[in-house]
């Protein structure tokens, strides 16, 4: 299998460290892809000129981080990290789907901060997106004590969303308001498979 992969993008760090818990990682080649370069040729794998991207050892091509997730999980017959059926599932699908879009407001804040010139830089787009970040924390702090159940797609992706967002936001203390969330954080974040997947900017 091939992966064309940003060592940034947090939807990749969802992918690797999926890879990782599943067993997966040693049958992937990953490939190095700038999706900001124009010379990129990612649209040939990926129409939407995203990462991560998985081609298959059939040939198939495999977008986005969700569906190659949950592919991934299909490859092996220990516990499953989506759940089959029930609430468990559901649950689990919900946590993701949160903090893909937290990953999403918080690229688009970060993005309109470095892309866009000053003096076309929308505070209230920005404001808009830490909002519905802060929400969102709000909303995992309330169920952090739930949290210790069996290892989910859920937990992957909160553990890479909190990581993203000490990796592009230091300087703001998600932890402050929300102790519950960051103590489950501090172990979680000592995986093995998140320790190896700690983002950080090309040199």
């Amino acid at each position: 299998m091939k992966l064309c992969y940003s060592p940034t993008s947090p939807y990749v760090r969802k992918v690797v460290v999926t890879a990782m818990e599943t067993g997966a990682e040693a049958d992937i080649e990953r490939i190095p892809n700038n999706v900001w370069d124009p010379a990129t040729e990612i649209a040939v794998t990926n129409p939407l000129g995203k990462v991560p991207a998985l081609t298959t050892d059939d040939g198939t091509v495999l977008f986005d981080s969700p569906v190659i997730c949950e592919y991934l999980d299909s490859l092996h017959d220990g516990e499953k990290l989506f759940p089959a059926a029930g609430p468990a599932r559901w649950q689990a699908l919900r946590r993701q789907a949160l903090c893909d879009g937290v990953l999403d407001a918080a690229i688009l804040r970060m993005l309109e901060g470095r892309l866009r010139e000053e003096g076309m830089r929308s505070e209230k787009w920005t404001n808009r997106q830490a909002a519905a970040v802060g929400r969102a924390l709000d909303a995992l702090e309330n169920e952090a004590d739930s949290l210790a159940d069996d290892l989910t797609i859920g937990h992957i992706a909160i553990g890479v969303t909190l990581g993203y967002l000490d990796f592009r936001y230091a300087d703001e203390n998600w932890r402050g308001d929300h102790p519950a969330l960051a103590d489950w954080y501090e172990d979680f974040a000592e995986r093995p498979s998140m320790m190896a997947t700690i983002p950080k900017d090309p040199s």
